[in-house]
């Protein structure tokens, strides 16, 4: 999966090529945060949270070998009902439609290279594609870090698939902080891949850039069916 620097780093480069109005973004910060939501409660990234919940029920994901999130299951359950009359939702809502998103796209194409290269799904290939992603990881130059502001902690407590405590909040910015420390003081330059390549990424990564950019258009636009799967 997609680490949290990889997150960060589209949502870094959405924002620098787009302004956030225009995007639907009213509160950066609380977006920022949101496409980290999906996986606080999961237990890998943040130490000692106050609970975990299954990845599955995290990320709408079946038992796959490399599961494919259904960001559309999250966008019909906890983002439209949760609308304004205006159709807008919380930002972290909105940013943890986009992390489910990036899931789902760098996940399928992984799948389907396998498929491509006629390899069987196992252990060691799924370890194989982690090392690859840590180090695409990286080679990203990512500087910003969510703030556990009193708005930040709000919205995370009303997060309507599940509340998240303010500890979490404060336990997640933390963590956050160190990721952007490692990548600058850690930074690939030359990466060297086991599985993957250079290619692979730009590909992937350009296709959720782009996939993300639309449909937040569509969403600052009025389309009420801006989270739809999309194929």
């Amino acid at each position: 999966m997609p680490s949290w620097n990889i997150h960060t780093a589209h949502v870094e480069r959405l924002l620098a090529k787009e302004d956030a109005a225009a995007l639907g973004i009213r509160d950066v910060n609380g977006f920022l945060m949101g496409n980290l939501v999906p996986d606080i409660y999961v237990g890998w990234m943040v130490p000692d949270v106050t609970r975990k919940i299954d990845y599955r029920k995290t990320h709408f994901a079946g038992l796959g070998h490399v599961p494919e999130p259904n960001y559309g299951t999250f966008f019909k359950r906890f983002a439209a009902p949760n609308a304004d009359d205006g159709g807008r939702v919380s930002d972290v809502v909105l940013g943890a439609w986009t992390h489910l998103l990036a899931d789902h796209i760098y996940n399928a194409h992984f799948n389907r290279l396998l498929t491509r290269l006629h390899l069987l799904p196992s252990p060691q290939i799924r370890e194989r594609k982690q090392a690859d992603f840590d180090t695409y990881g990286r080679t990203l130059e990512i500087s910003t870090v969510p703030q556990p502001t009193p708005q930040l902690v709000a919205a995370c407590g009303a997060f309507p698939q599940y509340a998240i405590a303010e500890s979490d909040v404060r336990a997640t910015c933390e963590v956050m902080e160190r990721i952007v420390a490692d990548n600058a003081r850690l930074h690939v330059d030359d990466p060297a891949y086991d599985l993957l390549s250079d290619d692979y990424f730009a590909c992937v990564s350009a296709e959720v850039d782009a996939t993300m950019r639309t449909a937040l258009h569509e969403y600052a636009s009025g389309r009420r069916d801006w989270g739809r799967l999309r194929r």
